[in-house]
C-alpha cells in the first residue's frame, strides 16, 4: 500500500475501534512485539492474506502511539517471517504523523498448494493457525490434513478396505462395469481380471478399495456405518421446533446402500415429504403437478454430496445430512470445497476433483455426466420455477446447499426472456424433429453442436421443464439409451 492508504487505514481502525479478519494491531511503542508467529501463519493461510499495523495501542482505544524504531522493527519482523515454513515475504509501508511513525506489514496469502504456513520449530500440527474474526486459532488436525491431501493428491476414494473381500461386492453390477470399461478402453481386455481390477480402482495393492465398496458393495455400511445419508423432515424452520403432537421430526430415515442406491432413496424421501400443488398448464389448459422443489435441482445437489464429500478417516464417521424444513431443503456433506475452488467460481470454473474414481465410475454407470454441469443445472432448475437462487455455503468442515421453495417473483429467466418459454421459442425446431424419439447423438447432429451439456442446458432442458419434451426413461435421466420425444399434446 502507499502512505495515503496507511493513513486511511489508521483512521478506519480508530473509528471502528476493533481489529478484524484481515487486520491485526500491535503497539510496538517500546519494542518489537513478541509472538507474531500465530498471526503470520493465520494471515498466510487465508485467501485474503492480512495486514499487521504497528503504532496503535489497542489497550488505549487504539490511540496513535507510534513505533519505537521503524527500521529495527522491520528487521525484527523479517526475522519472524524467516522462521516460518514457507518463509513469509511481507510488504512494508512506513508513514509519519506529528512526529510519530507507523508501520504496516502486508502478509500475502499462500497458494493453497503451499499451505499450511507454520512456525518451523513447532511443526505443522502445532505451529499452524487460522484467523477467526480478530483472533488466531490453532489449526485442527483435520484442517492441516485438508491442505496436505490437496498438495500431495491423497486418494481417499481408493484407500484399501483390508477386511473386505470380493464376495462382498455385487458380481453382476461389477461385471457390467468391467464390460463397459473394456468396451471404452480395449487395452484392458489384454490383461488378467486381477490386473483390470487394479487398473480400474476396484482393488489397490490386492485389497478392495473404498470406491468399489461404495459403488458395488452388497452392504457398504457394514464396514463404514456412518457413510450414509441422515434424512429428516422438521415441522418448523429450525431444529428443535415441534408439531402439534410434540414431534421434533415428522419423518426421519437413515438412508444406506451403494451411492446409486442412496441417491434413489434420498430422492424418494424428498418426494414423499414435500408438497405437490396442482396448476394449470398455460399452453394446454391441462392440470399439472407442481412439486415444491424441482427434482433436477435436488438430484444434482444430492449427487454432488455423494461423490464430492470427503471420504478420509477424519470424516468417515459423519453422514451426509438431508434436512427438510418448513421453508427450505438443506443438504450438507462433510468436507468443504476441494482445492482452489471458491463458492464464487462454482459452475463457472473447472474444479479440482477430490474423488476422481467415484466421479468416473458414476459417469460410466450413467448416474452423472462428469461435465461440471451440476451447479448450473441446480441454478437453472430453480430459476425456471421462479424460485430463489440456491445458496452454497462453504467452510473447512462441510459444504451446504440450501434450496428455498417460496417463489421469487423477481427471479430472472435463465433463457434471457421475461416470460416462460413457449412453442415460439423453439427456434431450432426440436419439437417437430422429436416427434420420433431421438437419441443424444441425433439431437446434437440436428443442432450441429458437439457439446451435449450445452445442448441439454440451452435447448433440451427448457422444453422438458415446460412439459413440451419428455424423456423416454425419466427414472434414468443419465442413461446412455435415453431418448427425447415431443409431448403429443403440443403438436
Amino acid at each position: 500500500m502507499i502512505e495515503k492508504e496507511l493513513y486511511s487505514l489508521l483512521e478506519t481502525i480508530q473509528r471502528r475501534g476493533c481489529e478484524g479478519q484481515t487486520m491485526e494491531v500491535k503497539s510496538a511503542h517500546y519494542g518489537c512485539p513478541e509472538k507474531l508467529y500465530d498471526t503470520l501463519s493465520a494471515f498466510s493461510n487465508q485467501d485474503e492474506g492480512g495486514v499487521l499495523i504497528f503504532g496503535l495501542d489497542e489497550r488505549k482505544n487504539f490511540e496513535k502511539v507510534g513505533v519505537y524504531d521503524a527500521q529495527d522493527l522491520q528487521k525484527r519482523v523479517m526475522e519472524y517471517c524467516e522462521q516460518m515454513t514457507p518463509v513469509v515475504r511481507p510488504v512494508f509501508t512506513v508513514c509519519d504523523e506529528d512526529g510519530k511513525v507507523f508501520v504496516s506489514a502486508e502478509i500475502p496469502p499462500l497458494d493453497i498448494a503451499d499451505r499450511p504456513c507454520f512456525k518451523t520449530a513447532q511443526g505443522r500440527l502445532k505451529g499452524a493457525y487460522v484467523r477467526v474474526g480478530e483472533a488466531d486459532k490453532p489449526m485442527t488436525e483435520y484442517e492441516v490434513y485438508s491442505y496436505e491431501a490437496f498438495r500431495k493428491r491423497y486418494r481417499d476414494d481408493i484407500r484399501p478396505v483390508k477386511d473386505a473381500t470380493m464376495s462382498m461386492l455385487d458380481a453382476d453390477l461389477l461385471e457390467l462395469y468391467q464390460v463397459r470399461m473394456r468396451r471404452e478402453r480395449p487395452n484392458l481386455a489384454r490383461v488378467s481380471t486381477e490386473q483390470q481390477y487394479e487398473l480400474n480402482g476396484i482393488t489397490h495393492e490386492g485389497h478392495i478399495t473404498m470406491a468399489a465398496l461404495l459403488l458395488f458393495g452388497l452392504f457398504p455400511q457394514a464396514y463404514y456405518p456412518r457413510l450414509c445419508i441422515s434424512a429428516t423432515r422438521v415441522p418448523g424452520k429450525n431444529i428443535g421446533e415441534v408439531d402439534l403432537f410434540g414431534n421434533r421430526f415428522t419423518d426421519t430415515k437413515r438412508i444406506e446402500g451403494t451411492l446409486p442406491e442412496m441417491l434413489t432413496k434420498a430422492l424418494d424421501f424428498v418426494r414423499n415429504n414435500m408438497q405437490t400443488s396442482t396448476g394449470i398448464d398455460p399452453l394446454t389448459g391441462k392440470r399439472i403437478d407442481v412439486p415444491q422443489y424441482p427434482m433436477d435441482a435436488v438430484r444434482e445437489a444430492v449427487l454432488n454430496a455423494l461423490v464430492h464429500r470427503d471420504y478420509s478417516i477424519y470424516t468417515e464417521s459423519k453422514p451426509i445430512q438431508l434436512n427438510m424444513y418448513e421453508d427450505r431443503l438443506e443438504i450438507i456433506n462433510p468436507g468443504g470445497l476441494y482445492g482452489r475452488l471458491t463458492v464464487d467460481q462454482l459452475g463457472h470454473s473447472q474444479p479440482d476433483t477430490r474423488n476422481p474414481l467415484l466421479v468416473t465410475v458414476m459417469e460410466i454407470l450413467d448416474e452423472t455426466e462428469n461435465r461440471y454441469s451440476g451447479i448450473p443445472t441446480i441454478r437453472y432448475a430453480m430459476a425456471q420455477r421462479h424460485l430463489p437462487e440456491p445458496q452454497f455455503i462453504n467452510s473447512t468442515g462441510e459444504f451446504k446447499v440450501i434450496l428455498y421453495h417460496e417463489p421469487n417473483k423477481a427471479a430472472p429467466n435463465p433463457a434471457g426472456h421475461g416470460h416462460t418459454p413457449t412453442l415460439l421459442e423453439d427456434e431450432k425446431q426440436l419439437l417437430p424433429f422429436c416427434r420420433t424419439p431421438r437419441t443424444r447423438a441425433e439431437v446434437m447432429e440436428h443442432l450441429n453442436v458437439k457439446s451435449w451439456p450445452y445442448v441439454y442446458q440451452r435447448y433440451v432442458m427448457p422444453l422438458i421443464l415446460n412439459g413440451l419434451l419428455r424423456m423416454t426413461s425419466p427414472d434414468k435421466p443419465r442413461s446412455r439409451n435415453q431418448q427425447y420425444v415431443t409431448v403429443s399434446d403440443f403438436l
